[in-house]
């Protein structure tokens, strides 16, 4: 499989080399192609989209304002997708003494692949303002721009910074996110979801207050609701379970854990099998989750929680439930042989929990 890197090669480079000579005609498409492959090859992706601005800025009018007329004059010319990164990557570098012009390229580039990494350059470097311009774009009749608002004030934003001031006051976003809270568009929902988990890590409280005065019953804000809940879900946290009808602790027991097999080589499936018997004279909502207690290198022990199902148990109902689960590396895991321990939880409570021996 051809690395990701690879979309910037010396064919896109031609191509967006004819794209500006086209849009600038003093634009020097050789010796330009000739600079910017010249390291290519020890570049990641990510280098190799900051290498094009940073020698894309070498072959444009030094003037910011003539260089952003070029970009918009290539625009139309250039494949959309993750290459299209560097319109608006080339303004967060260059485009900082010129805020209005530069938040106005973002929402215009954004479309062609995405803003959200270049637009918190100016929401760090100036919150209100950008922010304010943001609140503007959460009511854009365009869906790429709409999810720009959300997305790129996220406090977390993965593969980016921080953004410390919507960290220290969450309140900043607020007026963007209930302009987004029941969008026709997952695409949106997604993104507003998102940026609710964010808060989950250092605002729980606002959090909470925030989605307690949202509509659980509308679809597409209950969806959202739901979704920025999961980690809080996953931790079992009270506040959160009642607010989705999982409060309290559930008179359900846990009968019959068990393994298909107790002994696994990597790549091999972890299959597992349980029945729950309602104790509740009433039905009661459960959220039934599993982890996997993982060794790490050190001797340490990584917990993952994982989702198994959301169901509706009648009194004196029993369901058998049952889950399988390739164990293979990822980039984001690497797994080490030895004892893994597999805790079943209901509404954020351990019920049970078994182990299984992994060899690698």
């Amino acid at each position: 499989m051809e690395p990701l890197k690879e979309m910037f090669n010396e064919g896109f480079y031609r191509k967006f080399a004819n794209a500006f000579s086209n849009a600038d005609p003093n634009f020097n498409e050789e010796d330009f192609i000739d600079k910017v492959t010249g390291n290519m090859a020890a570049l990641s992706l990510n280098g190799r989209l900051r290498n094009t601005s940073l020698v894309l800025h070498h072959y444009l009018a030094k003037d910011f304002e003539n260089a952003l007329s070029v970009l918009y004059a290539a625009a139309p010319l250039l494949p959309h997708g993750y290459t299209a990164l560097v319109l608006p990557d080339f303004v967060s570098l260059y485009g900082q003494q010129h805020f209005d012009a530069s938040m106005q390229a973002l929402r215009d580039f954004t479309a062609m692949g995405s803003s959200e990494f270049a637009v918190r350059t100016f929401i760090k470097a100036d919150p209100k303002r950008a922010l304010k311009i943001m609140q503007h774009w959460a009511k854009d009749p365009n869906v790429h721009v709409r999810r720009l608002a959300s997305e790129g004030s996220r406090p977390r934003l993965p593969w980016s910074f921080k953004l410390d001031a919507i960290i220290q006051d969450p309140s900043l976003t607020r007026d963007i996110l209930e302009e987004l809270k029941a969008d026709q568009e997952l695409y949106v929902r997604k993104s507003v979801a998102n940026h609710l988990n964010d808060h989950s890590k250092d605002n729980v409280d606002y959090l909470l207050a925030l989605l307690k005065g949202w509509d659980l019953n509308h679809s597409h804000t209950g969806w959202i609701m739901k979704h920025a809940s999961r980690s809080l879900i996953k931790k079992g946290a009270p506040e959160v379970l009642q607010l989705f009808g999982f409060g309290g602790g559930a008179q359900v027991e846990l009968e019959e854990l068990g393994l298909k097999s107790d002994v696994l080589k990597l790549g091999e499936t972890l299959t597992f099998s349980f029945t729950l018997h309602s104790k509740e004279s009433v039905q009661r909502k459960l959220v039934v989750d599993y982890a996997i207690h993982y060794p790490k290198s050190a001797g340490s022990v990584s917990r993952k929680v994982f989702k198994l199902k959301e169901i509706a148990l009648e009194p004196g109902q029993r369901i058998s439930l049952a889950k399988s689960q390739v164990i293979k590396d990822f980039t984001t895991r690497k797994h080490y042989g030895g004892k893994h321990l597999l805790e079943i939880m209901i509404n954020g409570q351990t019920m049970s929990t078994t182990s299984f021996d992994l060899f690698v």
